[in-house]
């Protein structure tokens, strides 16, 4: 399955999103004759924990039993930031961007895919916010003692191209965090779409709000055909 995405400014390039474990589709910015080809991944992983390139491995609170006997994998990585869980019913994209295609400023790419969050968090009735200092999107970040993250983001880049991405809690098992400090924050809370809504959301649902305010923020539109 394709999906066309048209630039509605001037960037000349192209885009595919790829879901694992559902049919592929392949979005493409025109015009036509564009020389990149972009790409924005959505998987689903098993119980995982990944640290950052800067994390501390004493935020990891299990041994390697104790890793082996919850059946949850551990993996160091080359992103940005601490250590974060990865696990099924959370929605981690992977944008896979050339940024000279877009714009050469790395706070400016965080920010959009917090943005990206925010939006789908208010399509739910949701406040998501920034919280200074910590990458990511926060509900009630400046109340002491309430702030809790719903997204973790760390990315990394390399030659303008991006890697890795953004983990959004959906109906995600919060038990998982308990195991972590997240993100290296011990002063703060982790939740998830679910717990905010009190109710269970349909992720394919949730998947397509987050691809329709990736469309706003970046300004690109998807369109499907087959192949």
């Amino acid at each position: 399955m394709k999906e066309n995405v048209l630039k509605k400014s001037l960037v000349t390039s192209n885009i595919t999103v790829t879901e694992p474990g559902t049919d592929r589709f392949t979005d493409h910015i025109l015009p036509p004759d564009a020389d990149t080809r972009h790409y924005l991944l959505f998987v689903e992983h098993p119980p995982v924990y990944t640290l950052g390139k800067s994390g501390k491995i004493d935020n990891l609170l299990l041994s390697e039993q104790g890793l082996a006997d919850k059946e949850i994998a551990f993996y160091r990585t080359n992103r940005g930031g601490d250590i974060t869980f990865h696990g099924p019913q959370q929605i981690v994209g992977y944008p896979i961007l050339d940024l000279e295609k877009f714009s050469t400023d790395i706070g400016k790419y965080l920010r959009n895919l917090e943005e990206v969050i925010i939006l789908t968090l208010k399509d739910y009735g949701i406040m998501g916010e920034r919280s200074p200092g910590e990458t990511g999107v926060w509900i009630e970040s400046g109340i002491i003692g309430r702030e809790r993250k719903i997204c973790a983001i760390g990315v990394r880049c390399s030659r303008w191209i991006t890697m890795h991405g953004f983990a959004f809690n959906v109906n995600t098992d919060l038990s998982y965090f308990d195991n972590i400090i997240p993100c290296g924050i011990g002063n703060k809370k982790v939740t998830s779409l679910e717990r905010e809504l009190g109710m269970e959301v349909d992720l394919g649902e949730a998947k397509e709000r987050v691809k329709a305010n990736f469309e706003k923020v970046f300004d690109v539109l998807l369109t499907r055909d087959t192949e």
